[in-house]
C-alpha cells in the first residue's frame, strides 16, 4: 500500500536496511494495539523512520498515548482547570479529541529515560507525519507537537465540530470512524 512504500523510501534513504515489518517498545506496541487498524499502519511507517532519525541525534521515540476512554480524556482535560498544580495539556474534552476514536497518537523523545517535552525533532518527525498522510499538532494554534492523527477522507471540507459530531455518530452506530 502507499504508507508501506513510503515506509521503505524513506527508509532506504536513511541508510536504515530493515523493511520487514518492525516490533517497537512494549509501550509503543501497548499504544499502538488500541489504535484504529490505518493509524497502526501509519505509526508504524512512522515509528520504522523516526526511530533512525532519533537515533542519529542519540534520542528515542516511543508512542506515549494511544486510544483513550472518554474518563481517561476527561482526566486529562481536567488538568489545569480542577486539579491543583497541574496545566492545561488538552483542549479536548471526551467525546472532542480523535483520541477518543483511535485515530490519534502522541509520541515522545526521549534522551536516555528523560521525556523531551521540547526538542527540535519534533518539528523535523512532523514534517516526517504529514509525508505519512497524517496532520501534526505542530501546525495548531494550540500547538501540540507530539501530537498526530488521521483525518476521516468523509470529514474533508467539514468544520471540526462537525467532524467530532459524526465521528460520535458513527461509533453510536458502530460504523467504522474511518469508512
Amino acid at each position: 500500500m502507499r504508507e508501506d512504500r513510503l515506509r521503505n523510501s524513506l527508509l532506504r534513504i536513511t541508510g536504515h536496511r530493515r523493511l520487514k515489518k518492525m516490533t517497537y517498545d512494549e509501550r509503543s506496541e501497548i499504544n499502538l494495539a488500541t489504535l484504529h487498524p490505518a493509524m497502526q499502519k501509519a505509526m508504524r511507517a512512522f515509528l520504522g523512520v523516526a526511530k533512525v532519525i532519533c537515533a542519529k541525534v542519540g534520542c528515542d521515540v516511543k508512542i506515549i498515548s494511544g486510544t483513550r476512554s472518554y474518563m481517561e480524556q476527561d482526566a486529562i482535560y481536567a488538568k489545569g482547570r480542577t486539579i491543583p498544580n497541574t496545566s492545561i495539556t488538552t483542549r479536548a474534552k471526551a467525546g472532542f479529541s480523535l483520541h477518543n476514536f483511535g485515530i490519534s497518537a502522541d509520541i515522545g523523545i526521549l534522551r536516555g529515560k528523560e521525556y523531551c517535552g521540547e526538542h527540535p525533532l519534533y518539528h523535523e518527525l512532523g514534517t516526517l507525519g504529514k509525508s505519512l498522510g497524517m496532520e501534526w499538532g505542530g501546525d495548531w494554534k494550540f500547538v501540540d507537537e507530539p501530537h498526530y492523527q488521521l483525518r476521516p477522507a468523509w470529514a474533508k471540507g467539514m468544520t471540526e465540530r462537525d467532524m467530532l459530531a459524526n465521528l460520535r455518530n458513527r461509533v453510536s452506530k458502530k460504523i467504522d470512524v474511518l469508512a
